[in-house]
């Protein structure tokens, strides 16, 4: 157990800190939204990732089509896209960046990352992989084994994102023009990704 545990904690702490889509968005929403509203967005990936395990690890037994992967590219492509061209034209029309948002607002905001994370490629090729081959290893000695591992993972992996609200809350709070540069700094971040999306879907980018 303590192997899958140690695997849990290496593979959680490396989908963290490894740059992506769904860490700039969570960035993008510490920065508008602050922490306290921000943090619920570290939480997409529990809900979005259960059916991923489920349809990835034990339906398609780890193997995950290429023309999967093709569709999730260009659609996760698209998606981060019209997000970015959304952001944008949020902070064009002077909405207030900080602690006004509505509860409505950060529901939003979760409902894009569980759409986002689920959209994306990502995960499914981290569970058709190394995730999804440790997680058999570990079901195959218990559920108590599988279940070590992935609090590991996850316990890991959502330290990290909150890490980073904690991180992005409090520069949101030294100025308001540092806090707007951030934000579109983020914004070209998601259309680069999802540009490199989309091509490597149609295949004119390895």
């Amino acid at each position: 157990m303590e192997l899958l545990i140690v695997g849990g904690i290496a593979l959680g702490f490396l989908a963290g800190v490894q740059p992506g889509p769904f860490q700039t968005y969570v960035i993008s929403a510490a920065l508008s939204l602050g922490w306290r509203r921000g943090i619920v967005v570290i939480f997409a990936p529990l809900i979005t990732d259960l059916p991923i395990i489920v349809m990835v690890v034990f339906v398609l037994g780890q193997v995950l089509p290429p023309a999967v992967r093709v569709g999730l590219r260009i659609i996760g492509g698209l998606f981060l896209l019209w997000l970015a061209l959304a952001t944008w034209k949020q902070m064009r029309s002077g909405v207030a960046i900080g602690g006004h948002a509505t509860e409505a607002a950060s529901q939003s905001t979760l409902k894009r990352g569980v759409l986002m994370n689920f959209l994306s490629p990502g995960p499914y090729i981290a569970w058709s992989t190394f995730n999804g081959a440790l997680l058999l290893q570990g079901l195959e000695q218990s559920p108590i084994h599988a279940a070590a591992f992935l609090i590991a993972f996850y316990g890991t992996f959502l330290s990290i994102l909150a890490l980073i609200v904690l991180v992005f809350d409090r520069l949101r709070r030294l100025d308001e023009r540092i806090t707007r540069a951030a934000l579109r700094l983020t914004l070209v971040i998601l259309v680069a990704f999802g540009l490199l999306l989309i091509l490597q879907g149609l295949g004119l980018l390895q």
